[in-house]
């Protein structure tokens, strides 16, 4: 679960528990207003007022222990938050780790058949440098044949010429 934060959820649930939890204020505030409309007191209204305040009291209390309630549970939104942060973080590391070893293997084998290449290439180059060699040493020895031509013919040659003027 890769960053999946839902503030609209948490802002949900929180509004959900206090129209689930709380208790509707405007008996309490009637009874409230009606107690202060009237100026003197008799027994039936200090009962009323005790009552009252009894009443206050209490939803007082429950609604400290509903704000406690919905802190609780928002408290342990965040800290879902928090943990599955984490664990989208750990999520990223392993992922990051795999994708280091995939990358180091992929670059290990193609350096394998890079140098299989090189050597493939290197093998093709010696057989090629191999002949090249040999026809150069052939067409030194032919070179070689063809000087000693030339001296056998430049030697005929001058043989020719001195018969010539031997000759009268």
């Amino acid at each position: 679960m890769l960053f999946n934060l839902d503030f609209s959820g948490l802002l949900q649930v929180i509004m959900d528990f206090c129209f689930e939890e709380f208790p509707s204020t405007s008996h309490g505030e009637h009874e409230v207003s009606r107690m202060s409309e009237g100026a003197g007191f008799d027994s039936s209204r200090e009962e009323s007022s005790t009552s009252n305040t009894t009443e206050m009291q209490e939803q007082q209390c429950h609604y400290s222990s509903s704000t406690g309630n919905i802190s609780r549970r928002a408290q342990e939104l965040v800290e879902k938050i928090n943990q599955n942060r984490t664990s989208d973080q750990q999520v990223m590391d392993s992922f990051h780790e795999k994708l280091q070893e995939k990358v180091t293997e992929v670059c290990q084998k193609m350096r394998e058949d890079m140098y299989k290449v090189y050597e493939k290439n290197s093998d093709d180059m010696q057989g090629k440098i191999q002949e090249l060699f040999e026809v150069l040493d052939s067409c030194a020895k032919l070179n070689q044949e063809l000087l000693e031509a030339v001296q056998a013919l430049a030697s005929l040659r001058e043989g020719l010429a001195i018969t010539q003027m031997s000759e009268p």
